[in-house]
């Protein structure tokens, strides 16, 4: 095979990992990594390792879905599930008790509700800009990544509607918030960016939903058939219970083949690879792609609305609108690359699917995003010192920065050393091929940015214009397990997925392979294959 389209034994010696002489005219040097890792522009770096074929990608992405579960998934499914049962428990007992349960008072009541809403649909974007934007820009290292992301938008959306429902005080009201006639007579406020947060985060939610499934029924279509060969040719395994004495049992229920079968054919709605099926599909894909573009943008900057629209010192600045798309962005790639990393170590074979470098353009984009972030940040101190606003400039200086009177000066500084200083490592490409380098990364930005929304709302709304007004937040300890619990219920998700569902995208994963050119040939050298 050709250095355009290379098989494993090329892969590894261009990247450095086997012995050979290069091609004539070429310096190839010792690029360590996974075989992914070419330098060469002129090379085409292979996007699947090991030099699978279709059917092993086949058979190692619905083994994820059909093997049973390895046991470090009982283990962390409990663990989630079990906070998530906390976080349950809490917001009951708010509905039960009453929003008095949380630390919100006179001044600072947006705190940890809202703090945590924008986080979730900060986290939500990734899912979205992989699949949608670097669909439609033609990237196709995006097929490694999307199907997970786009999984962790919509739970990422599920924890994040949450906040808003239960900061109402009476839940059961929340209907109203939507433009119903009803026999009050009461309409919502069209005028109020909160309205047009209930619009925005659900239009994003259900198109995010529909681009989702509809990219997972060519795969879910796979795990049905093969459920049901299994079937026909009567090796499919009944369930087994083995009891703490070591003897199996067989349960009297029906085989684990049959409820894919059935359930798998249900979703996947009558697909059956015909060419018809994919051109509809691949028509439908593509419009959902271009609905969803607009979202990234807009859902984001009608959150931004909700403080940029006010008066209040803090809030009142017209860069809040593309500085929370980019934090977006970058709090939705470090959440990304949270859930993956540790997937490649504990999942078989899943290095072969996200390479070193899937991580690395990750990392780039993580980069790139930070220091727009970082710009924004210095523009909020030059927009209110250029502006000669007193109190814009005061509730910088000294609600954030001054340690001496600024008694969040810890939260502002947490989330500058997270969001700004710790991406800067990425112009290392050491650090950036290193997986646990970046997997640390992500960790201190996935923090930074929930301390970027705390920053946000605390220290702009805990010292009014009057200082007789100025209160202190201190999150109760329901406040703190609610958010708590949506962190499990968000990890309770995505194990569900990555157990019951096919966690890559194996139609667009054969198609960046080699055996999906059907030329047979190089074309620009060439050379045959």
């Amino acid at each position: 095979m050709s250095s355009i389209h290379p098989d494993k034994v090329t892969a590894e010696r261009l990247a450095g990992l086997r012995s050979g002489a290069p091609a004539p005219g070429r310096d190839e040097g010792p690029n360590l990594g996974d075989g992914s890792l070419v330098e060469d522009p002129a090379v085409r770096p292979p996007r699947v390792l090991s030099g699978r074929t279709h059917g092993e990608v086949t058979q190692i992405v619905s083994g994820y879905a059909e093997d049973p579960a390895p046991k470090w998934w009982y283990i962390a499914i409990t663990i989630s599930s079990t906070i998530a049962a906390v976080g349950t428990g809490m917001i009951l007992y708010l509905i039960i008790t009453g929003v008095g349960v949380w630390g919100l008072n006179n001044q600072v009541d947006w705190a940890w509700d809202i703090t945590n809403f924008v986080f979730w649909i900060g986290i939500g974007h990734a899912g979205t800009l992989i699949s949608a934007i670097l669909c439609l820009l033609k990237q196709k290292w995006r097929t490694a990544v999307n199907r997970a992301a786009e999984a962790m938008t919509i739970f990422a959306v599920i924890c994040a509607g949450i906040f808003p429902g239960i900061h109402v005080g009476r839940v059961w009201f929340a209907w109203m918030l939507f433009p119903i006639p009803n026999s009050n007579g009461l309409w919502p406020n069209f005028r109020s960016p909160l309205l047009w947060d209930v619009f925005a985060v659900s239009t994003y939610a259900t198109v995010s939903l529909l681009f989702w499934y509809m990219g997972m029924i060519p795969d879910i279509a796979t795990l049905r058939d093969r459920a049901d060969r299994r079937l026909r040719l009567g090796v499919s395994k009944a369930f087994v219970v083995t009891l703490p004495g070591g003897r199996d049992v067989t349960l009297p229920l029906p085989r684990p083949d049959t409820l894919r079968a059935y359930i798998y054919g249900l979703l996947s709605i009558g697909w059956r690879f015909s060419s018809r099926h994919w051109h509809r599909y691949e028509v439908a894909y593509l419009v959902l792609a271009g609905i969803s573009t607009p979202l990234v943008l807009s859902v984001h900057s009608i959150v931004s609305f909700d403080f940029a629209t006010s008066v209040l010192p803090g809030w009142h600045t017209t860069i809040f609108p593309p500085y929370f798309v980019a934090g977006a962005i970058f709090g939705g790639f470090a959440m990304v690359l949270f859930l993956l990393i540790p997937m490649r170590a504990l999942m078989p074979n899943f290095k072969d699917l996200l390479t070193i470098r899937h991580i690395e353009n990750m990392a780039k984009i993580i980069l790139v995003t930070g220091m727009m972030v970082g710009f924004a940040y210095a523009m909020e101190f030059f927009i209110a010192w250029y502006g000669a606003n007193k109190f814009e400039f005061e509730a910088f200086a000294n609600n954030r920065v001054n340690p001496r009177v600024a008694p969040y000066w810890w939260a502002y500084w947490t989330m500058i050393g997270c969001n700004v200083i710790s991406p800067q490592v990425f112009w290392f490409r050491k650090i950036r091929q290193n997986p646990w380098a970046v997997w640390v990364v992500a960790i201190l930005v996935t923090i930074g940015m929930w301390f970027e929304r705390f920053v946000i709302i605390v220290t702009s709304l805990h010292r009014a214009f009057i200082p007789g007004e100025w209160h202190m937040f201190y999150p109760t300890w329901v406040d703190i397990l609610t958010f708590v619990g949506s962190c499990g219920i968000f990890l309770t998700l995505f194990l569900l997925f990555i157990k019951f569902l096919p966690i890559f995208a194996m139609a667009e994963l054969k198609a960046v392979m080699p055996e999906a050119d059907t030329h047979g040939h190089d074309d620009d050298h060439g050379e045959e294959h």
